[in-house]
């Protein structure tokens, strides 16, 4: 995305659509849902005597929101650039290997995965109350593993004794 066409990493950061702040994309958490499809039930084994509960599964939904600083001449052109090229890297990335991920993140085994989501134009209106919508687009980015803090102490079987009645 950078430099062309938006001209340093610092004009792209996490804002909400009516608090723009200095940034041209902004990017926009607005729903965090629980993803019932990817939920684990197992437990988790740390060491023989400890066992952790599943993390949960969450799926994050985000706003992208083109700001330019465009005279009003070529600003419709250049929010067209800049949202088809953010769709481009997007698209182009939207498996997100282990290998990629920071902190807690690289700690799970799956990939993340970045979706275009299909929300009506009245819904994304309401992100701009009483103000003019700025071209938009919405995505889903999952599965988030977010690790539990419970574990809970099991004994493991040392001894067994097996009972054959023949007769």
């Amino acid at each position: 995305m950078t430099p062309e066409p938006i001209a340093t990493p610092d004009l792209i950061g996490l804002a909400s659509p009516m608090e723009r702040g200095n940034y041209v994309l902004n990017l926009f958490l607005y729903q965090v849902k629980e993803s019932q499809e990817a939920r684990r039930t197992e437990m988790i084994n740390r060491s023989t005597d400890t066992q952790q509960y599943p993390p949960m599964v969450l799926s994050l939904h985000f706003l992208l929101t083109v700001q330019s600083n465009s005279d009003v001449v070529t600003k419709a052109i250049d929010d067209q650039r800049i949202i088809g090229r953010a769709m481009q890297v997007l698209y182009d990335h939207s498996i997100v290997d282990r290998e990629s991920l920071q902190g807690s993140l690289a700690d799970t085994d799956a990939e993340i995965r970045i979706n275009l989501e299909d929300l009506p134009l009245e819904r994304m209106q309401a992100f701009f109350p009483n103000a003019p919508y700025k071209l938009s687009l919405c995505y889903t980015v999952g599965p988030i593993y977010v690790g539990s803090t419970r574990t809970k102490s099991v004994k493991r079987v040392k001894e067994r004794t097996f009972v054959s009645e023949h007769k």
